[in-house]
Order: structure tokens, then sequence, then C-alpha cells
């Protein structure tokens, strides 16, 4: 069975980019990244910068903070593999806007059940913990839960990630990805 449309889950530093890069850069498709985070910080631009790094020439590079439902229109088509990194800066960007997070999360589950070309979804599991002691980390947290379920339910196939090690959720066999 070929993948067309993966999600892949997991917590902080849990090898989700790295095995989603791999995934893509072994798929035989050119790989493209959209990538959704912005640099705010020295921290965050280091983290970025070290991203690119790890990534080859090969790759195509999309920055999209905001308007990914039409970037991953735009992008994903025969030929390529686009990776989205990811879904949970995306949802904290939109957060930031006071963008109503329900209608982004449906438009973007929409528009992946019906890309040209196959795509790979990075974003947080961040449910796992303690309930949050404030309200604006708990809206996140139900938001990024909403977010999760609506791709998890979209994709082909999902994967969780948990000390660099995949675990397949959906539908019980490796994601292959073959052009």
């Amino acid at each position: 069975m070929t993948t067309k449309t993966l999600l892949v889950l997991g917590g902080a530093r849990s090898g989700k980019s790295r095995y989603a890069q791999h995934l893509a850069e072994t798929s035989g498709a050119r790989p493209v990244l959209i990538a959704t985070a912005q640099a705010h910080d020295a921290e965050m631009r280091a983290r970025i910068a070290r991203h690119a790094a790890e990534r080859g020439p090969n790759w195509t590079v999309v920055e999209e903070p905001h308007a990914l439902a039409k970037a991953l229109a735009r992008e994903a088509q025969p030929g390529r593999i686009v990776v989205v990194d990811c879904a949970t800066l995306w949802l904290s960007n939109l957060m930031l806007l006071e963008a109503d997070l329900a209608q982004a999360s449906a438009e973007l589950a929409s528009v992946v059940a019906r890309l040209a070309g196959p795509a790979i979804f990075v974003s947080n599991e961040v449910g796992g913990g303690i309930v949050p002691e404030n309200a604006l980390a708990r809206r996140f947290r139900d938001a990024q839960g909403s977010l999760n379920q609506a791709l998890a339910r979209t994709c082909d196939a999902v994967v969780l990630m948990n000390a660099g090690i995949a675990t397949q959720l959906k539908p019980g066999a490796e994601p292959k990805f073959r052009f």
C-alpha cells in the first residue's frame, strides 16, 4: 500500500522531523518543506538554521506561517513530496493572530483530503501531560488536540514517534512513498 498523506505525531525532540525528512528524501520525489516557524528570537533563529543545515540542497523551502492550506494546495503536486513542519507552530501562529482555530483546522483537513500530491505533516502531541494551569495554555492544548484529530482522520497513515522510534497507529503498515 502506498501512502499519500501521513501525520507524524510526538513530543518535543521525539524524532518527528528527522523521520519525516528521511521518508521524503527516500521517496524518489522532489522534497518540498513548508516551514511554519517564525524567527522571533535568537533561539528560534538558531533552531531554524540547524534544521536547514540538516536538509540537503535538493529541498525547496516555502516559508508560510499563516496561510498553510493555500500553500499546501499549491505545493502538493505529482512528482513532489511536501513536508509540513510543523502544524503545532502554525496553530500557535494563528492563535497569536486570534484567528478562528476550529475553522482553520477544518479548512486544512479539507485541503488535505484533496491534495494532488503526497504530504507528510509533523505535529506535536501535547495531550499526554498534566492539565495546564492557565486558560491560554488549556485553550492551545485543546485546539492542538482537535487539529491532530482532524489530521489523523484525514491522513492515510499516522505514526507516533517516541525516542526516535516510529509506532504505526493508522493503518497498521509502515508508510511508504514511492515514485
